[in-house]
This record gives structure tokens, C-alpha cells and sequence, in this order.
């Protein structure tokens, strides 16, 4: 199995960002994916800067991969969406129909979690498309992935959202700037002073879900470090691990010792309480309400 380090969801400065992925070319990570997935007005980084990023990466060994955006909300960001698409030089993560369509015929892709694929027909007539490998559904569970992995077509790699604050919905209202009684065209970039999400708390102050502008994550953090046996006797071929804001070099070391066998999954999970800005999760995975915590169990 191989480690995969997810795009970065939430909005950070410029220098932050260039130095994060200057450490990402040391970490135990073998795929590395780039690009703003989230919203058009985070203008930080534009395309030639992640493409700049990726040349470095590349030539520290990743397979870098360059996701586009999940909601299509103007021209422009159509335009980006086909400059993404025709790049003829990285792989492509395609996080909407439209960038499937843009795929088409252009080599291999790879499908987005957010692609709706939760049964073989589907999955069959996108390998047919090019897709060559396919980030489950945030809200599969392993059995529902065990059925899709017997008919799955040759070839064909899968890989999970292991770890991180699930990326839930997409709206085209900015809840971080309506947080703030900003129109989404005036936010006044809001997101870039939350660096892991702005946390919503129920009236019993507990927490429930991060507004990360446009989009809406769990508030829990979903973890299946626990869960690396069953994902490998499952055929799974790649672990998606999202970014945060502290501690993601840590994290990724204690996947990759987990996948050596240098610690079990239970001891790296445990080792994690302190650098996750939250509780974790994997009900979803064991078919439950995502926000519960279950202890690993055989496949």
C-alpha cells in the first residue's frame, strides 16, 4: 500500500504554503496531490505556483497529481478547469463531471471522492473513460467496498480517505464569510485566519462541523490507522492522508511505521491523540453515523 498526501483544503498564506510542501518532499509519501479544491477567490497560489511546486516534488521522487476544483461556479473557473485538464504533463485528479469530460481521451485520471461512484457499472464505465484510480466515497463502508473491489476492472487502483477532516458539502454561500455578515464577494479572504477550519459547536458546546468556507468538513477528525489490516486484506491500494495545519509530518510518519509493521495500528492511533485538532472517527466505515469511534475489527 502507499501513502497519498490529499489537497490542501484549507487557506493559508503563501510562505506557509511553499514551506509545508517543502517539507512534504521529505516525508514517507508516495503520491502527493495539489491544486485548490475548495474556492476560486483563494488566490494565494495560482496554477503556475502549484505547477512550480510539483516540478520539486517530482523531482524528490513524488507522483504529484493536480486536483481541480470540486464546485464549478464562473468562467474563469472553467477556464482554470481546461488549463488543469491539458497541462500534458501531470496526472489529474478529476473532481467533477466536467473535468471527467475534459479527461476523456487524454490518458489516465484520476476520480475524486466526490464523483458519486458507489457501484460496479460505474465504476466500469469510467475505467472505460481512462480512470485509472478511484477515491472511495467519504461515507463507504468497508462492506459496500469489498462488493465494488471483487468487480472492479483490472487494473484499476483504489485508494481511501484515511485520515483528516472529511470534506462533507459544497454550497455556493461562503458560511466563513456569513460567519463574519460578509457577502461571499467582499469576505474579506476570512478563511485565511482559520487555518484548520472555523469550528461550529452545538448549544451543549460540543463540536459539530468546520466551516472552511464554501465547504463544510466534520468537525471529528476520521482516522482508520486501526483499520490498515482490513484495508490491505480489502485490496486497497492507496491511503489518502488530508493536510492540517500542525502535525502532518507526524502523522504521516506514524501511517508509513503502521504500514511497515513498526507499530500496530492500535499503538499509532493512540500516539495520535495529541497531534489531531480533534476527536477522531470511522463510523462511516463500519456502515454507523460517521461522528463514532469503533474499535478496529477483522475484515
Amino acid at each position: 500500500m502507499k501513502l497519498a498526501l490529499g489537497p490542501l483544503l484549507t487557506y493559508w498564506q503563501r510562505d506557509a504554503v511553499f514551506k509545508f510542501y517543502e517539507s512534504v518532499a521529505a516525508m514517507p509519501v508516495d503520491i502527493v496531490y495539489l491544486g485548490e479544491t475548495v474556492c476560486s477567490r483563494r488566490h494565494e497560489l495560482r496554477l503556475a505556483d502549484w505547477l512550480e511546486i510539483a516540478q520539486k516534488l517530482r523531482a524528490a521522487g513524488k507522483e504529484v497529481v493536480l486536483s481541480t476544483q470540486v464546485l464549478i461556479e464562473s468562467g474563469s473557473d472553467v477556464s482554470t478547469l481546461h488549463r488543469i485538464t491539458a497541462n500534458g504533463d501531470f496526472m489529474v485528479e478529476a473532481n467533477d463531471m466536467g473535468a471527467v469530460k475534459c479527461m476523456e481521451g487524454k490518458g489516465p485520471f484520476v476520480g475524486g471522492p466526490h464523483l458519486n461512484i458507489y457501484n460496479v457499472p460505474t465504476l466500469q464505465w469510467m475505467a472505460g473513460l481512462g480512470l485509472s484510480r478511484w477515491v472511495i466515497p467519504l461515507e463507504m463502508g468497508r462492506s459496500d467496498l469489498a462488493l465494488l473491489q471483487q468487480g472492479r476492472p483490472v487494473g484499476l487502483q483504489t485508494e481511501v480517505f484515511a485520515y483528516g477532516r472529511m470534506p462533507l458539502a459544497f454550497s455556493a454561500r461562503c458560511f466563513t464569510a456569513r460567519h463574519r455578515n460578509l457577502p461571499k464577494d467582499d469576505c474579506q479572504f476570512s478563511c485565511l485566519a482559520h487555518g484548520d477550519g472555523l469550528l461550529m459547536r452545538t448549544r451543549e458546546a460540543e463540536g459539530f462541523l468546520v466551516l472552511n468556507g464554501t465547504q463544510t468538513q466534520s468537525a471529528k477528525v476520521y482516522n482508520l490507522v486501526a483499520e490498515v489490516p482490513s484495508l490491505r486484506e480489502l485490496g486497497v491500494d492507496v491511503l489518502r492522508i488530508s493536510p492540517q495545519w500542525q502535525h502532518t509530518a507526524e502523522v504521516v510518519s506514524l501511517f508509513s511505521e503502521t504500514l511497515t509493521g513498526t507499530r500496530t495500528g492500535e499503538q499509532a492511533l493512540a500516539a495520535m491523540t495529541e497531534l489531531m485538532p480533534d476527536q477522531p472517527c470511522n463510523g462511516y466505515w463500519y456502515g454507523k453515523p460517521g461522528l463514532e469511534m469503533l474499535a478496529a475489527q477483522a475484515a
